[in-house]
C-alpha cells in the first residue's frame, strides 16, 4: 500500500505535506515553524509566544484582530496558534471549498503582521496577566516549578510565556529582530489535510511564500546539563489541597525506546484503569487526582506524576507513587496489562487522526521535528513490537536518574518529602 501523504519541497527551503481525505467536508491547514521558547536566552524569554500573540492583532490587509477572526469565522471555520518549546504552529480549519481562504489568512498573519507599537504595549499587559493567572493556578504552577528542577538554568525549564521581568522589558525592536530571524522559509513546514486537490494546494502555497529563504540566525539548541542529584522545592501556600509534581528525566522523541516509555506511562498513570488511579485513588483513597505524563524534546524528556491530595496525606501519597515507580523497574508488567496499554495507545492515536486537524498536525510535526513521516500503520506496529522486558528496562534506566519534586501547599518543611525521594 502506498503512503497516503505526500511531501514536496517548496522554493526557499520550506516543505509542504499533504494528505487527501476525500470523505471529509473540512480542510485543515497548519504552518509549523521550528523554534519556540527553547531558543530564547534569558533576555528574550517569552518572545516566541509574544510574537504569536501579536501576529493575530492585525496585518496590513486585515488591520485588526476582528478582521482576521471574521475572515475565518465568517465561513464557519476556526483559526488559532500555539507556541511550544521547540515549535510554533498557526492553524486554520475551514469548510473544504474555502481552502484557499485558510491559506490566505495564515500567510497574511505570518508575513504581513503590522506589529503596531500600540498593539505591542496592549499585548504585553495581556501576557503579564496570563503569567499571573497561571501562578494563581497551583496545579499548573507546580508543573512549571517541576520543569525548573528537571532542566535547571536551561530554557527548557522556563515558562514558554517567559517571566514577568523578561516580558516587561522586551522592546518592539527586539521582537521584530527575533521574528525576522525565525520566520524564514527553511524553518517552515506547511501541512494540509482534508478534501483537497493537491495541485490546487501547491498553486495556492507557491503564491504565498514571501518570507526570506536564508537559514535563521538562531541560537543553537544547547543540551541541558546532567542533574546533580534529587531535589525538592516546596512553595508554602495556604491551599486546601496540596499539589505535587514528581518524576525523573526520560527519553527524547528521537529515542527508539520512546514507545516503551509511552506504554510505561499508560500502565502507570493514564486513565482510570492505570495503577496510580486504581491503587492510590481507589484502593488507598489518598488522592482525588493522580496521573502521569511524559514530555519529550529533541535530546531529553521526562516522566512526571501529578498528585492533588489532602495535605495531611501528602507524604503517604508520595511514598505510594514512589512504590509504584519502583515496582515497574522490579517486575515485568503482566501480558494483560501490556495488551491493555497497547490497545489504549493505539486507540487514542486512531481517534486523534480521525479529524483533518489531527492529521495535518501529525504530518507537520513529524516532518519538522523527526525529518520523516510514519504512516499510522507503521506507528501502530512499533507500539505492538514493545515487550514487557522493554518496559522494565526503560523503567530501570529512568529510575537510575535522580527524582525531582515540586510541592505547593501548607508545609513549613520539606524534610519528609526529601526522605520519600531519597534527597
Amino acid at each position: 500500500m502506498g503512503s497516503p501523504h505526500r511531501v514536496q519541497a517548496l522554493p526557499g527551503g520550506a516543505r509542504l505535506v499533504t494528505e487527501t481525505m476525500p470523505e471529509r467536508h473540512s480542510t485543515s491547514v497548519v504552518f509549523m515553524f521550528g523554534g519556540g521558547s527553547r531558543l530564547e536566552d534569558e533576555r528574550l524569554a517569552g518572545v516566541s509566544h509574544f510574537i504569536e500573540h501579536l501576529f493575530f492583532k492585525g496585518t496590513k490587509r486585515r488591520p485588526s484582530s476582528k478582521e482576521i477572526a471574521d475572515a475565518i469565522e465568517g465561513v464557519g471555520g476556526f483559526v488559532n496558534a500555539s507556541t511550544d518549546k521547540e515549535l510554533t504552529a498557526y492553524w486554520a480549519r475551514v469548510p473544504s471549498e474555502h481552502m484557499a481562504l485558510g491559506f490566505d489568512v495564515l500567510f497574511d498573519i505570518v508575513t504581513n503582521s503590522r506589529l503596531d507599537p500600540t498593539d505591542v504595549e496592549r499585548e504585553r499587559m495581556v501576557i503579564l496577566e496570563e503569567l499571573r493567572m497561571y501562578q494563581d493556578q497551583p496545579q499548573d504552577h507546580v508543573q512549571n516549578l517541576f520543569e525548573e528542577l528537571i532542566w535547571p538554568g536551561h530554557p527548557l525549564g522556563r515558562d514558554i510565556a517567559g517571566t514577568q521581568e523578561s516580558v516587561s522589558r522586551l522592546s518592539r525592536d527586539e521582537i521584530l529582530e527575533y521574528a525576522d530571524a525565525h520566520y524564514r522559509l527553511p524553518n517552515l513546514v506547511i501541512g494540509a489535510a482534508g478534501s483537497i486537490n493537491e495541485t490546487e494546494v501547491m498553486a495556492v502555497v507557491s503564491g504565498g511564500l514571501s518570507m526570506p529563504p536564508d537559514i535563521d540566525g538562531a541560537l543553537p539548541a544547547l543540551p541541558p546539563s546532567p542533574l546533580e542529584g534529587p531535589r525538592v522545592l516546596v512553595r508554602r501556600r495556604d491551599t486546601e489541597q496540596a499539589h505535587i509534581c514528581l518524576g525523573a528525566r526520560a527519553l527524547s522523541y528521537l529515542d527508539p525506546d520512546r514507545y516503551a516509555l509511552d506504554l510505561l506511562n499508560t500502565v502507570l498513570g493514564e486513565g482510570m484503569s492505570s495503577r496510580l488511579f486504581l491503587n492510590i485513588r481507589e484502593r488507598l483513597g489518598l488522592a482525588y487526582d493522580v496521573h502521569s505524563f511524559t514530555q519529550k524534546h529533541r535530546d531529553t524528556g521526562y516522566l512526571g506524576v501529578y498528585i492533588g491530595v489532602d495535605p495531611n496525606k501528602a507524604v503517604d501519597a508520595v511514598n505510594a507513587v514512589m512504590a509504584e515507580l519502583r515496582s515497574l523497574g522490579e517486575t515485568e508488567v503482566s501480558a494483560e496489562d501490556l495488551a491493555r496499554a497497547k490497545e489504549f495507545t493505539k486507540g487514542r492515536l486512531r481517534l486523534e487522526l480521525e479529524t483533518t486537524n489531527g492529521v495535518a498536525f501529525w504530518l507537520t510535526y513529524q516532518e519538522l521535528l523527526l525529518g520523516q513521516i510514519k504512516t499510522i500503520e507503521e506507528e501502530l506496529a512499533l507500539v505492538d513490537a514493545v515487550s514487557a522486558a522493554d518496559v522494565k528496562r526503560v523503567a530501570v534506566e529512568m529510575l537510575t536518574g535522580p527524582v525531582q519534586m515540586s510541592v505547593i501547599g501548607p508545609f513549613a518543611r520539606d524534610s519528609a518529602f526529601r526522605l520519600a525521594i531519597g534527597a
